[in-house]
């Protein structure tokens, strides 16, 4: 079996829970995550929510890089999709948990848009 994609969800504990809140921290932080595993970056959005958090995204030509803050809890979701064999999502994952600082961290990988061969 093949995939089309691979999705990485990243759970984020512990985190600098100031980092957490900073859009322009954050933002920064994604687009280096999106660039250092090889993906081409084509835009991104990113909103501040009152009174605390953080959710953000970076389109890239293979999918998508996103992220949802609760500095409260000193907790991110980072979700990284791509697709195609250029790009290294795990390298992305990486960055992302440096960056913030997270203590605690898990990522799980589902394979999208599976291909059966007979």
């Amino acid at each position: 079996m093949n995939a089309l994609g691979r999705h990485l969800l990243v759970e984020l504990q512990d985190c600098d829970k100031e980092a957490l809140n900073d859009l322009g921290f954050l933002r920064e932080a994604m687009l280096t995550a999106a660039i250092d595993c090889g993906a081409e970056v084509l835009g991104d959005s990113f909103h501040r929510f009152s009174p605390q958090g953080v959710s953000g995204v970076v389109i890239i030509a293979e999918s998508h890089l996103s992220i949802h803050t609760w500095p409260e809890y000193g907790y991110a979701a980072v979700d990284i999709f791509t697709c195609g064999t250029t790009v290294e999502p795990e390298k992305a994952a990486e960055v992302v948990i440096e960056k913030l600082g997270s203590k605690n961290h898990s990522l799980t990988e589902i394979q999208r848009g599976l291909l059966v061969t007979v």
